[in-house]
């Protein structure tokens, strides 16, 4: 047996190989290279904290390239606020941006999902289209006030749901205050889906229709 336990490569051009502080943590060197093959991980819970490192990736992917961006999502638990902010993202990227879900999508990052050009699922991807729990800490006297935020927050995601799927906003509202669990199949029945993947699956051409998107390349 070597007499020194086998290290990870270092990642061409990192910081790191100049100053000698050893290899990277496994989890930022498989983020470094999924990045160099323009995908993007919405892993773990979706909060303030992690969509700003997701929108950031999703923007600076899209101002180096013009090939779609694939955004791997095993997200059970997403505010809506901050689903809201990486939907905005999504929509106004210049190159189409394919969803693969894989494990669990639930509440705000099943939005997330709906409005990408096109979305697709492992067949064992579970769905949950439910309003995630908060937790209040303020003075009573704006508990009114948060209240109503929290109510438009909620009308905004459901329009937009309605919009992306083909549901009516009513149905969504609904599933959204009951909670509902939907296996790959039926969220592909439901509009969240494009298709399920498979080793037979299709291959199909994202949709071309439409103005062109924003982008978030800078400006020559």
């Amino acid at each position: 047996m070597p007499d020194h336990e086998e290290q990870w490569p270092w990642l061409p051009g990192d910081p790191a190989t100049a100053t000698g502080p050893g290899p990277e943590p496994l989890s930022d060197l498989v983020a470094r290279r999924l990045l160099a093959q323009r995908v993007v991980l919405l892993h773990g819970p979706l909060d303030d904290s992690s969509v700003t490192r997701v929108a950031a990736e999703l923007m600076t992917l899209d101002a180096e390239g013009d090939d779609p961006v694939t955004l791997r999502v095993d997200c059970g638990e997403a505010a809506l606020a901050p689903a809201l902010t990486l939907m905005d993202v999504v929509e106004l990227m210049g190159v189409p941006v394919r969803a693969l879900c894989l494990g669990q999508v639930g509440s705000g990052a099943v939005g997330v999902v709906a409005v990408c050009a096109h979305r697709s699922a492992l067949p064992s991807t579970r769905f949950s289209l439910s309003e995630p729990a908060t937790s209040l800490q303020a003075h009573v006297r704006n508990v009114a006030q948060w209240a109503e935020l929290r109510a438009g927050e909620r009308q905004r995601f459901c329009a937009r749901m309605a919009a992306a799927t083909g549901q009516a906003p009513a149905a969504v509202e609904r599933d959204v205050e009951r909670g509902r669990f939907m296996s790959a199949e039926e969220a592909l029945e439901y509009g969240i889906l494009d298709e399920v993947s498979r080793p037979d699956a299709p291959v199909r051409r994202l949709p071309g229709s439409g103005p062109p998107p924003m982008g978030f390349r800078p400006l020559r």
